[in-house]
């Protein structure tokens, strides 16, 4: 190439590192993106997309294997092909990386394939691989680092891809699993035991912290709880990992109570999936003169928030790379905001008390802002300090036409002034329905204001209408 001096230099291809470009190109910079694996990231190859695919293919399954008869629709011999269910998720993942490439092209992005290491301020070399040999040099007047993570070990055992997996391993075992231990019950964890189970594999999942699904509202956590158990998962919360090991053609999973650590339980299964979470990945990203200068915290690179600076000059970073929350819609916007402070623009900033979180098993679960708990954890009492307003879909006419009464939405507000503190939703399709609320909470609206919204009926929405109601002490409908 002889063309290597840019104004920006992207690393990564993620959703942080290819909307940042697009958004740098749109505000007139000379970009290029280094990527050593497939356009989109993790994300959309290995992460949120292909496995949206095969959690609709396992929610297509199972209500033609459990609800068809209610719905007065026979159904005999129903069958899957594992290949295929597998396949399916991956033309998805294919045709949205050809998408990414294509608008790599519209907006004149420079993509280039390989292993990025910044060797100084304004300077990257690009290799084939860690420790491989220098194709070129690319300079450029500021560096975004957009690297993403990896998952996350338990001391002592490593992944194998075969018997000791992670997500990825997951969601393209050539064979169905009989029997499955995941643990951590987070979103990855959740996702991949309704999927499994949905497909008939005996799922056991594995939660250090009293309650599944640990950062979500209580009632949220119960109510999926009795769903995952209803489905016949395995789950086990206040429960630690002692030891995880291949024995044969399976692994043993050595388990104990938190209560009490001495009394020892051995399970045995065909994998072992590995879901407690992610770190930062900047394996080979820097030279060793950089890396002593890069300021790195608990396995994250550390930058100021106000505009995803790193403790080197021109040097920026964001996405899972530099910490929690580790989401794909919280990468792309802090991309956005970092090129548009790059170009001196006043981009908005982003409400880290606000971020959208979602999990897309069946029931979804969906929030943003304060749970129960924490609101009580900071001494503030329901009835005084905070209003709750809960309807459940039970009582929603489209819910009793769809066949979709499971779970609630659950509304937190301030008990003086109505201003929305937490919202928390489980059911069909309350993913879609929380960005609703997440605006309100934006433009700071009071549940007052969400009242005198009108909703259409009949829709899963008019659940929200409703419990901004409840918040405000005037439910119609429960």
């Amino acid at each position: 190439m002889s063309d290597t001096n840019f104004d920006l230099v992207i690393i990564g291809g993620g959703p942080a590192g290819y909307v940042g470009a697009i958004r740098a190109a749109q505000l007139g910079m000379k970009v290029a993106c280094v990527e050593r694996a497939e356009l989109g990231g993790v994300c959309l190859n290995w992460g949120c997309i292909p496995t949206k695919a095969l959690l609709a293919q396992a929610e297509f399954y199972h209500h033609l294997t459990h609800d068809a008869a209610e719905w007065g629709i026979n159904v005999e011999k129903v069958s899957y092909d594992w290949e295929k269910v597998i396949g399916r998720s991956r033309k998805v993942a294919a045709n949205l990386n050809k998408g990414v490439v294509a608008l790599f092209k519209k907006n004149k992005i420079q993509h280039i394939q390989g292993h990025a290491t910044i060797v100084a301020s304004g300077r990257v070399e690009v290799s084939d691989k860690v420790g491989g040999q220098v194709s070129q040099t690319l300079t450029a007047r500021n560096i975004m680092i957009c690297t993403g993570a990896q998952p996350r070990q338990i001391p002592g055992v490593d992944f194998d891809g075969k018997y000791i997996i992670t997500s990825r391993d997951a969601m393209v075992l050539p064979e169905q699993p009989k029997k499955l231990v995941i643990i951590g019950s987070g979103p990855i964890g959740m996702e991949f035991a309704y999927f499994y189970r949905a497909f008939g594999t005996e799922v056991t999942v594995i939660e250090m912290l009293p309650q599944v699904m640990p950062n979500e509202d209580f009632e949220c956590s119960a109510a999926v709880a009795r769903a995952f158990r209803k489905m016949g998962v395995d789950l086990r919360p206040s429960t630690k990992t002692v030891s995880i090991k291949q024995v044969g053609s399976g692994v043993e999973v050595v388990v104990a109570s938190t209560d009490e650590p001495d009394k020892t339980e051995t399970l045995v299964a065909d994998k072992a999936l590995v879901a407690i979470g992610v770190k930062g990945r900047y394996d080979g990203l820097f030279s060793d003169e950089m890396a002593k200068k890069i300021d790195i915290f608990k396995d994250h690179i550390k930058v100021s928030k106000d505009n995803y600076s790193t403790s080197v000059p021109g040097i920026y970073a964001v996405g899972d790379v530099i910490g929690p929350p580790w989401l794909a819609h919280v990468a792309s916007e802090e991309a956005i905001v970092c090129v548009e402070k790059i170009a001196g623009e006043h981009g908005h900033a982003i409400d880290y008390d606000s971020i959208p979180g979602c999990t897309y098993c069946q029931p979804q679960v969906a929030s943003l802002g304060l749970t129960e708990q924490a609101l009580k954890a900071k001494g503030l009492e329901a009835g005084k300090d905070y209003s709750v307003g809960k309807f459940p879909f039970t009582a929603s006419g489209k819910a009793q036409a769809t066949g979709a009464t499971a779970g609630f939405v659950k509304i937190l507000s301030d008990f003086k002034t109505g201003e929305i503190l937490g919202v928390h939703m489980v059911g069909e399709s309350v993913t879609e329905l929380l960005a609703e609320m997440g605006l309100a909470k934006r433009l700071e609206a009071t549940v007052t204001e969400v009242i005198s919204t009108m909703h259409a009926h009949p829709t899963l929405s008019e659940a929200v209408h409703e419990a901004a109601l409840g918040a405000d002490g005037k439910m119609i409908h429960f």
